[in-house]
């Protein structure tokens, strides 16, 4: 697979914008998202592999992994749940579903007007993958889908306005997200930080 680049939809572009400078003041919203995306996609495998036991590969350990990486300025977050083909990650990825990216952008205008953020805009609306550039300049994804003969997929996006799709040689089923942090955002490379944050959520 040769590498391809795509632009984001209108809204997306949007959103991003908005995540990127963003309204929320409490940046380390981004981890629980990340964190519950990886927890829904161990569960998505554990549902599956009920009716399709072959498809744990026999890894039946479900994990999520953070690592941060301070000569990297990198902090990454890995599980070995469903994780996703070409088409899963640019219907995800690309275009969020339109009516959940325009519902969200009418509500946080609102939370806007009305002076204030509700931290659970992102979830609720399932954007939160995106609020990953609110900390980091670029974002990476790596993921291969559970029972597929299909090569893993990386993902790479910078948030303004384009992501590129190339091909992995990752061979395990399951996503790993590597964030290229921001300088101002130094404090997520500290392992007790990063635990404070997940005991919190």
């Amino acid at each position: 697979m040769a590498k391809e680049t795509h632009e984001f939809q209108a809204e997306t572009k949007q959103l991003l914008d908005l995540m990127v400078h963003s309204i929320y003041t409490n940046h380390e919203i981004f981890l629980r998202e990340l964190i519950s995306n990886a927890s829904d996609a161990i569960d998505k495998l554990h549902y599956q592999s009920l009716t399709n036991g072959d498809l744990l590969e026999g890894d039946t350990a479900f994990e999520i992994h953070l690592t941060p990486d301070a000569d990297a300025h990198t902090l990454t977050i890995s599980d070995n749940g469903l994780g996703m083909n070409k088409q899963d990650l640019m219907e995800n990825l690309g275009t969020i579903a339109q009516s959940g990216t325009k519902a969200f952008l009418e509500k946080l205008k609102e939370a806007q007007d009305a002076d204030s953020t509700d931290k659970d805009l992102i979830g609720q609306f399932g954007v939160g993958f995106y609020s990953a550039f609110m900390v980091a300049s670029k974002v990476e994804l790596v993921t291969k889908k559970a029972g597929s003969e299909l090569p893993a997929v990386k993902w790479t996006s910078s948030g303004e306005g384009s992501y590129e799709i190339d091909a992995d040689a990752r061979t395990e089923q399951g996503t790993t997200i590597t964030l290229h942090l921001k300088d101002d955002a130094a404090q997520y490379l500290d392992s007790w930080k990063i635990g404070e944050i997940v005991r919190r959520y």
